[in-house]
């Protein structure tokens, strides 16, 4: 069995929350005794924030005032309506924690690490555009480039808001870090340039940057300064840093956590049979804020969750009913929505949830838009079954400028530090070997992606051809069914960013399922097109 320990990152700062005028926890973390109070006032803010108590008191950062993290507080004590100021980006806790914080903003400068479309040869899916016809990522449909870019590449996109977001100075600063405007200009809202979408939802954002945690109510429900329904653009203004500390360390007592509400929803709906589940157990303890808001704390890392939070499929947009094919639209829940399902599962799940993405351009097929589904396909592979966790292969140890070991913020490529993800727990492998061994996965998966997007196409080609003949709408209808199978265990595999690695198994299965059930679409139209042509005889 794989073993290595578990890894705790870096830590924010005490107090995000402390002092918002936010509400008492209806369920405490739980906490060792606390030693005597640092006497700096914080009993005040204690009456009203029992939780922040609980959370801070006996932890490593029950020394900090609340003031390292807010301003204000003395208005606060005076006046509750005062609202303090909150400081929830990386400099905060960068000061204490500066290894962590330089590497999180480390530009990878490999090939993986440049602007490249996954519809480009050698992409992740170079027949996405035909595949896809009728979405907005066809526009533009880029591979990750690393967390400290998420926010200004969700912007800069060509399917985001008719490009009006580019990079001050043009390509020469598409390396740069750091706050999001001062990277990116607004070129006003006039701007559409060819071919760009109009695409760009408030939710999409609330794993992309920890901005927006205090505006955001639990699910993006209204009560908040922006929900689900709120105008892109504002909400887009108000982000300035990609995704914080915050996000898997509580800032206050530095128990790992997570604060995605989806995902802590997806959790709490089956906590005994979710993903994350062991022995019919989820370690999350729900925490929540007098309905405002919740956050998940953990009694030990996991990072599979705290990963999850971004890597999973989910959906964030608008779409359709498949019963009666009225519109979903962004006061429904079902726009804020986990799955947590694997890709063999997921077609039938979003049958039950009566969602679907869009339709196909040509077959009117009703598809299923797929997000990063990492989580879920590591979930039950062989190292997740050993115990290894996320930040074990992309999060290695390193010694920084001080001297001291750190777990690396960069998040790296496994197959670009071989040395350092691998070789802890392989050390009678050579880099070499792994190497090696890990490319042989990836070229064998997406030989059969390769396939099954052949296939597809062909679906997609015969069904055209069909439908120019006058064959039959029954014979039509029973191909899009197999369009809308085959595309599900596709598309999940394009998405997923290891090209495999994370559960070859897995991979095999569902890409193989897929080809099967083009060849079955491309057989009903063929012997239906056959038949048609001998009635003309």
């Amino acid at each position: 069995m794989l073993k290595r320990k578990v890894l705790v990152a870096a830590t924010l700062a005490a107090g995000a929350l402390a002092a918002m005028s936010l509400p008492s926890l209806t369920t405490a973390a739980k906490t060792k005794p606390a030693p005597k109070m640092v006497n700096d006032g914080r009993a005040k803010c204690y009456e009203c924030h029992e939780e922040v108590k609980a959370l801070k008191e006996g932890s490593k950062h029950a020394k900090l005032s609340c003031k390292t993290c807010h301003d204000r507080i003395d208005e606060h004590l005076k006046d509750s309506s005062t609202v303090p100021g909150t400081r929830v980006d990386h400099e905060v806790c960068g000061k204490c924690h500066k290894s962590q914080y330089d590497s999180f903003f480390e530009v990878h400068y490999d090939p993986s690490g440049a602007r490249k479309d996954k519809g480009m040869p050698g992409g992740r899916s170079p027949m996405q555009d035909k595949l896809l016809a009728g979405h907005g990522f066809t526009f533009e449909h880029t591979e990750p480039r690393g967390h400290a870019h998420m926010v200004v590449d969700q912007f800069a996109s060509d399917r985001f808001q008719g490009g009006r977001y580019q990079f001050k100075g043009g390509w020469a600063n598409y390396d740069k870090t750091g706050k999001t405007w001062d990277i990116l200009e607004d070129k006003g809202a006039g701007t559409k340039l060819p071919e760009t979408a109009m695409a760009g939802n408030p939710t999409c954002m609330q794993c992309k940057s920890s901005d927006l945690i205090l505006k955001w109510k639990f699910m993006g429900e209204k009560g908040g300064k922006f929900d689900r329904t709120s105008n892109v653009n504002d909400v887009a203004k108000e982000v300035q840093n990609p995704l914080g500390c915050i996000f898997c360390h509580d800032p206050h007592g530095t128990q790992p956590r997570v604060i995605r509400d989806a995902l802590i929803q997806g959790v709490q709906q089956n906590a005994g049979g979710n993903i994350f589940s062991k022995g019919g157990k989820t370690d999350l303890k729900a925490v929540d804020f007098r309905g405002f808001r919740k956050i998940g704390i953990m009694e030990k890392t996991d990072s599979r969750m705290m990963c999850a939070q971004c890597h999973v499929e989910y959906n964030c947009n608008a779409g359709t009913q498949w019963s009666d094919g009225k519109a979903v639209k962004g006061d429904d829940p079902r726009t804020n929505h986990f799955p947590l399902k694997s890709a063999k599962d997921l077609l039938e799940h979003y049958k039950k949830l009566d969602f679907y993405d869009f339709k196909h351009a040509v077959t009117g097929a009703r598809l299923v838009k797929l997000q990063h589904p990492e989580a879920e396909t590591y979930a039950g592979s062989v190292h997740d079954k050993a115990g290894v966790q996320c930040h074990q292969c992309h999060m290695p140890k390193q010694k920084g400028k001080d001297g001291k070991i750190f777990s690396s913020h960069s998040v790296v490529r496994p197959a670009h530090a071989v040395q350092e993800a691998c070789l802890g727990c392989h050390p009678k492998d050579g880099a070499a070997k792994k190497k090696y061994q890990i490319e042989t996965i990836r070229n064998y998966t997406k030989g059969k992606m390769r396939k099954a997007e052949y296939w597809l196409g062909s679906l997609i080609d015969t069904y055209a051809a069909a439908q120019r003949l006058g064959v039959a709408e029954t014979v039509l209808a029973q191909a899009r069914e197999k369009h809308e199978e085959a595309h599900v265990l596709w598309e999940y595999w394009t998405a997923e960013n290891s090209d495999g690695f994370h559960n070859p198994q897995l991979a095999r299965e569902s890409l193989t399922a897929s080809i099967s059930a083009s060849k079955a679409g491309v057989k009903i139209l063929n012997d239906a097109m056959l038949a048609k042509k001998d009635e003309k005889k």
